[in-house]
């Protein structure tokens, strides 16, 4: 049964995860905005997405070392680096930065807006399990 709510709600899940982890690159690129010489990261949302949801997140995690077998193992989950994209610019900076706040604005706005429809579609998908369950 629980594999059965798990293969319901993964999709979702993982695009969850994956709007939070874009919504953090692209904070980092409106905080680095006027840094000499940053480049502005972002990354193929539905390729990673795709790529989550068959393999799942359990192949992208790091585990702790613990040195006691009474320590918990924790689990963080691990962006690649090599995922991330460098973002080209309209518009090229004399110091060589490519943030464009305009971009990241609106990237951040859209990122944003998904990010809660997608917690609307959740919090639907499982009142509607849950109201199947109760009858």
């Amino acid at each position: 049964m629980l594999d059965k709510l798990d293969a319901a709600l993964r999709f979702n899940r993982e695009a969850l995860n994956l709007r939070a982890e874009r919504q953090e690159v692209l904070a980092a690129n409106i905080a680095h905005a006027d840094t000499p010489n940053y480049k502005a990261r972002d990354f193929d949302f539905s390729a990673r997405l795709s790529e989550a949801v068959e393999r799942g997140r359990a192949s992208q995690s790091m585990s702790l070392a613990t040195t006691s077998s009474r320590h918990l193992a924790g689990q963080a989950q691990a962006m690649p680096d090599k995922d991330l994209l460098y973002r080209v610019p309209n518009q090229s900076s004399l110091d060589g930065n490519t943030v464009e706040m305009d971009v990241e604005r609106i990237a951040f706005a859209d990122n944003a807006l998904r990010y809660e429809s997608n917690l609307t579609v959740i919090n639907a998908k499982i009142k509607s399990l849950l109201s199947a369950v109760q009858q």
